[in-house]
């Protein structure tokens, strides 16, 4: 059952992505983007990571689509349509070299749901048994996201900060409007 809910999801994704790609419109590709984030989520969900499916639904879903629709709400014509310019190979090249390396990187991984690989053998096991004992917290997923993970939670959620931070910034920055007069040009 869960391939099947894999395969529609995957092609759900594969169509958003599509449709993502063949939009002229801003405000259409932001909504886009909200709703492939929102399927990823679910994804994650059948997959066994419930934790990165609510992250990925509060910032991908949430917080990006919102700061997308601020940006054009924030520029002067929010409904223009993307610029149908030159074709640049340069990033396509790049994005598919990306690609490439990630996906020869998925080599190494375990297979999903295989009982003999390490991480099931060795790391949940450990932290199943010694768990409670080493760090004196009751909950297992809190053992593991703030004991054992303490550092790589740490870290994300600096990034999750300093991103916020930054968008904040960015938001409240007022632009600086240059008047022509007949002596020149001042700002205001």
């Amino acid at each position: 059952m869960s391939l099947i809910i894999n395969l529609v999801l995957m092609v759900f994704l594969l169509t958003i992505a599509l449709a993502v790609l063949k939009t002229k419109h801003l405000f259409a590709m932001a909504m886009l983007f909200g709703l492939y984030s929102l399927l990823v989520a679910g994804l994650f969900v059948v997959l066994d990571a419930p934790d990165v499916a609510f992250t990925e639904a509060a910032v991908g879903t949430g917080i990006s689509t919102v700061l997308m629709l601020v940006t054009l709400a924030s520029i002067k014509d929010g409904h223009e349509a993307v610029s149908t310019g030159k074709t640049r190979l340069g990033p396509l090249i790049i994005c598919l070299m990306m690609g490439g390396l990630l996906i020869y990187g998925t080599h190494d991984i375990a297979e999903l749901g295989d009982i003999q690989s390490a991480p099931n053998q060795q790391v949940a096991a450990r932290y199943i048994e010694k768990g409670q004992e080493e760090t004196g917290v009751p909950n297992l997923v809190t053992a593991v996201l703030a004991s054992y993970r303490g550092f790589d939670t740490l870290g994300e959620v600096t990034v999750v900060l300093t991103a916020g931070i930054g968008v904040l910034m960015l938001l409240g920055q007022r632009r600086k409007i240059y008047v022509k007069t007949k002596g020149g040009s001042r700002a205001e």
